[in-house]
């Protein structure tokens, strides 16, 4: 065989590779559903992740936002995603935890001192090992958002300690930990869905709630609340799911695509969600909160407090999972 020939069947061979690459990668409009505002790092990352496979698709795959509850509080969202009905989805991991308990242990009280360790727990062994647990449930994990560390605004009084809970009633997510954890502090706290919170605490049918800063600010709760306190007493990641019986329809190469994309938006959107962050207590501040840090001593009489928390839901836990737990939180003390 002559060179030319051979240069003839190797551009036919890969022209043949490029069009089956591109057969594997339809037309499809993804439905992205999130509890957030427009503008908070959490849409910025579901834009970003349209963005990526919009390029990488070359402009076959949607990704369609969602954002603010359209599609439903997130209970309603993670069925709808289960089902089917709905593409995507990232929020809290309390929905998670009611499909797969382990999950909970993220949800534990005053787990991390920095984000650092946060994201080293979720991208490490046990994030890995959580998630391997939901695809017989109808849910893939992709990835992990960065919400950030929760804290505590009230109508009342700063909380500068445990004590200051007493009586306050705090809407919190629905989750027997964070029940449990507020009930150790003798506060009433109420589990509702996101998008009723603003109107509860303007009706002052609650008296605060407990949030990251962005959340805070861009939830505007500045109109509604007059005390923020950094009590950091939690750590929030969203994870970003996927529907089983979508990601089941696609082809390797979309699969591919979609992996891709979200750890990519993953790494962007942590970076600006604790950009984001920082501006927004300053933005609190400006709009007339009035913030107060929790003094050390405080904090570690809280996070002594809560210990029976741990206690009580890791009996209910896969020991094996409770074990590795336990081992990534050594790890994760040394970053």
């Amino acid at each position: 065989m002559n060179p030319i020939t051979r240069r003839g069947l190797a551009a036919v061979a890969f022209l043949l590779a490029a069009g089956s690459a591109g057969a594997q990668v339809q037309e499809r409009t993804i439905k992205f559903g999130h509890l957030n505002n427009l503008g908070h790092p959490t849409s910025l990352g579901v834009q970003k992740f349209a963005e990526i496979v919009a390029a990488r698709s070359g402009g076959k795959i949607k990704v369609q936002e969602f954002a603010a509850s359209q599609l439903g509080n997130e209970l309603q969202q993670q069925s709808a995603l289960q089902g089917g009905v709905q593409e995507m989805l990232v929020a809290s991991t309390t929905s998670l935890n009611g499909i797969v308990k382990e999950f909970g242990l993220l949800d534990f009280p005053f787990l991390f001192a920095n984000a650092k360790q946060a994201d080293a727990m979720v991208d490490g062994p046990l994030g890995k090992a959580l998630a391997a647990r939901l695809p017989e449930k109808g849910v893939v994990v992709l990835g992990f958002f960065d919400l950030g560390f929760r804290n505590v605004t009230n109508s009342k009084r700063p909380i500068m300690k445990g004590s200051d809970l007493e009586g306050l009633k705090l809407r919190v997510i629905p989750n027997p930990v964070f029940l449990e954890t507020f009930k150790t502090f003798h506060a009433n706290p109420l589990p509702m869905p996101f998008a009723e919170l603003y109107g509860a605490l303007e009706s002052k049918a609650v008296d605060g709630q407990e949030n990251p800063f962005a959340v805070i600010a861009s939830s505007k709760f500045y109109e509604v609340q007059k005390y923020v306190s950094g009590t950091n007493h939690v750590y929030a990641t969203n994870p970003i799911q996927i529907s089983k019986r979508f990601w089941d329809r696609l082809s390797p190469q979309e699969q591919k695509i979609l992996q891709e994309a979200a750890t990519e938006a993953q790494n962007w959107q942590r970076v600006v969600s604790r950009e984001v962050s920082g501006k927004a207590l300053g933005e609190l501040t400006a709009k007339g909160m009035v913030y107060n840090d929790v003094p050390p001593a405080e904090l570690a009489k809280m996070r002594a407090a809560v210990r029976p928390v741990y206690d009580k839901f890791s009996g209910a836990y896969d020991p094996a999972i409770v074990t590795l737990f336990k081992s990534e939180l050594e790890r994760i003390s040394r970053f």
